[in-house]
């Protein structure tokens, strides 16, 4: 199971965050800190996977990797295969540059609800629904369209005589 999923900036502010397991906003806030910290401390020639038993309990590993100043976290138990979330972790991020065109951190701190649009497009309760960024994209792109509809204001015509009463 996907314990978690964050995205955070080079100098571990987070932008975006999802746990989901129940965890206390001070409890993440510390977490999102430890994580941060094992992650500066990592030469870049060493492996992408990290052993978190300390901050998480038994069994739990992180994988993370590094996109422009972004750090893309997914934190799991030993029942997801660490390569399988390397990868979704890169589909996750495809699909971001296909929305938004090279994604940026501003794109993800200016349109957050997109972004958690699209990551519950991969990721629902911890489970992974979709691994085809094309199929999220195009799902998120008809969610805008509903969203734009919606939005619109119609004007309804006036009734003939309705005015008078």
């Amino acid at each position: 199971m996907i314990r978690g999923v964050i995205v955070m900036n080079d100098r571990g502010k987070p932008r975006l965050v999802k746990f989901y397991e129940f965890q206390p906003a001070e409890k993440q806030q510390e977490l999102i800190r430890s994580i941060y910290r094992v992650l500066c401390s990592r030469a870049e020639n060493v492996s992408n996977f990290v052993k978190v038993d300390s901050l998480f309990g038994q069994d739990v590993r992180l994988v993370y990797k590094t996109f422009a100043t972004l750090y893309f976290v997914f934190i799991f138990d030993s029942s997801e295969n660490e390569l399988a979330m390397l990868d979704l972790m890169q589909v996750f991020v495809e699909a971001l540059d296909k929305v938004f065109s090279n994604v940026c951190e501003l794109d993800v701190v200016f349109n957050f609800n997109k972004v958690h649009t699209i990551l519950d497009e991969f990721i629902l309760g911890g489970q992974v629904l979709e691994t085809n960024s094309s199929e999220v994209v195009k799902t998120v792109e008809e969610i805008s369209k509903m969203e734009r509809a919606a939005n619109s204001i119609k004007v309804v015509p006036s009734i003939p005589g309705w005015q008078g009463r």
